[in-house]
């Protein structure tokens, strides 16, 4: 099988498993999360069995899901998993700012590695630029589900979060050309 389809059906298909359920259960996030939960379980077993390692991002993901998840259906309380994203998004905004402290090159030059080859000053922009989307994703997921019906947060999760994540990522592009070591 192609690596880019698992890759694909490892990072999309847990979402595809909630959404499904979500849509097919009447809109009951307590019937949703449980095979969200597996999905994301099974899915990131699968990359494990595949690579042999787990990548870091995907890994806090599958944990915060399961736990923010169990959390919602032990308590019967959505905030749980409403404040998911939110906390995953101050997580990464709050790793990549004391990754300035504590290191001595920017921990997204360490998480992307060879990926991209721009120098120092871009490497530092660029965190810049992730910490504060990261702080603002944390801050429009608040809004939306303190604003919004469920429904509309669920909705938005999927085809806000993740187009408005690859679109601040396509800007980025220019940065990267910019600063990019010739080899």
């Amino acid at each position: 099988m192609n690596k880019n389809l698992i890759k694909f059906v490892t990072d999309f298909g847990p979402l595809l498993v909630f959404f499904g359920f979500y849509y097919n259960s009447g809109k009951d996030l307590k019937i949703a999360i449980p095979p969200f939960i597996v999905a994301t379980i099974i899915s990131l077993v699968i990359v494990w069995f595949l690579e042999k390692k787990i990548p870091m991002i995907p890994l806090i993901g599958g944990i915060l899901i399961t736990l923010f998840g169990s959390l919602t259906i032990y308590f019967n309380n959505p905030i749980f998993i409403y404040i998911k994203p939110t906390i995953v998004n101050i997580i990464f905004g709050v790793g990549l700012f004391l990754g300035k402290f504590f290191s001595d090159e920017p921990l997204l030059k360490k998480i992307l590695g060879n990926s991209l080859k721009i120098n120092d000053e871009g490497w530092n922009i660029l965190s810049n630029r992730w910490i504060l989307f990261f702080f603002s994703l944390a801050i429009l997921n608040e809004f939306v589900w303190r604003t919004q019906s469920e429904e509309f947060w669920v909705n938005f999760k999927v085809w806000g979060l993740l187009p408005i994540t690859f679109i601040f990522t396509a800007f980025q592009v220019g940065l990267i050309n910019r600063y990019k070591i010739d080899e």
